[in-house]
């Protein structure tokens, strides 16, 4: 058997046909940039994410930065960060001129744990930019407790969270400003790069809009040094197709995640995934972790299962900012993730016998070592 990490095959058979629909409109419309499919995704992509706006970019790095951007945020400002995390998060921080400051994770979440941000606030603190790992909701009350005592923005990196929720609340509907990524592969993917800012305050996201626009509200008259960074009509049309899909799509990874949680409990040496009080789980990602790491994705690949590695390398130890000069060490538990961590397949349309396969391939690793 032969089960690759990622499939698109189920959900674009389950609405192939509205999505070339959708293709067609947008030709025959002859408007393809900033026209009415992207309006109409902008609203229908807000009302899910209960947010009075979305705006939409042209990539979820995209998204962050122009978050930033609309917070003033830049040179000489810091920005807390998790130190687990894709580096995308840095690199908005890093993009608009300001620093990252990381922030080691709650080892049983992976995500940034809150009990350790306010010893990294300085006077330089402009923002908190937690990030919703694997599809699992950071502790956003208290964080936004944090913020609100020290006077902090919140930039919620929401992009393989779509439709989790913390204490009844969804997420990307938390900060100041909220940066989504529709990577193909996320949740709700597009079918090339897209992205989105979703937020509440009028004002932000109206400068959001020009900012994406080259700085520019009316054509060749621009009132601020904006970018390039728009959501085209052809991805706009395929994304509210997909979005009609996500709640369904989203049940069906939960289904998993609980088939795999049954299936792989009570191995000695495999942690499973730690789903916190009043948090909901979407499973972006589902990630395993076992000090034999590297000899159980061999085994699983010898036996036709592709995992997959998130994240090899934290960004602390990225070439990229050796100008910090962070060494092995510096953040003991994100690297420590990094070193045990592998995800096993897990998208909508994974067959009962796949699932089935796959959970008796890694509980014949373990039993057999």
């Amino acid at each position: 058997m032969k089960i690759p990490y990622l499939s698109f095959e189920y959900q674009h058979n389950l609405m192939k046909e509205e999505l070339k629909t959708a293709c067609e409109q947008v030709i025959d419309s002859n408007w393809f940039i900033m026209g009415d499919s992207l309006k109409d995704f902008e609203e229908k992509y807000a009302k899910v994410s209960n947010t009075a706006q979305a705006v939409g970019v042209a990539n979820g790095l995209d998204a962050l930065i122009l978050s930033l951007k609309a917070l003033n945020i830049g040179a000489g400002d810091e920005v807390i960060v998790p130190a687990n995390t894709y580096i995308a998060s840095w690199l908005a921080v890093s993009a608009v001129g300001a620093t990252p400051v990381p922030v080691e994770p709650d080892i049983r979440t992976y995500n940034i744990d809150v009990n350790k941000i306010e010893s990294k606030i300085t006077a330089k603190t402009k923002a908190i930019l937690p990030v919703h790992l694997y599809g699992l909701p950071c502790k956003m009350d208290t964080i936004m407790e944090i913020a609100k005592k020290h006077k902090l923005y919140v930039v919620e990196d929401n992009a393989q969270s779509h439709l989790a929720t913390h204490n009844g609340q969804i997420t990307g509907s938390f900060g100041d400003l909220n940066a989504t990524s529709f990577y193909p592969g996320k949740n709700l993917g597009a079918l090339g790069d897209a992205g989105a800012v979703t937020g509440d305050n009028e004002e932000l996201m109206d400068l959001v809009k020009v900012l994406r626009n080259y700085g520019s509200e009316k054509k060749y008259y621009n009132q601020v040094k904006g970018i390039n960074s728009r959501l085209d009509e052809m991805q706009a049309a395929f994304l509210a197709v997909k979005l009609k899909y996500i709640a369904q799509l989203t049940d069906q990874r939960k289904e998993i995640a609980k088939r795999y949680d049954k299936g792989l409990s009570n191995i000695d040496g495999l942690i499973l995934p730690y789903v916190n009080e009043g948090a909901t789980h979407v499973y972006h990602i589902y990630l395993v972790r076992t000090v034999k790491r590297d000899e159980l994705m061999q085994f699983l690949q010898d036996a036709g299962i592709s995992p997959f590695i998130h994240y090899p390398l934290p960004p602390h130890l990225q070439e990229a900012y050796k100008e910090f000069e962070y060494k092995i060490g510096d953040f003991p538990l994100t690297e420590e993730i990094a070193n045990t961590c592998l995800s096993i397949p897990l998208y909508p349309g994974l067959t009962d016998d796949e699932i089935d396969y796959i959970i008796q391939s890694v509980k014949s690793f373990f039993y057999k070592n």
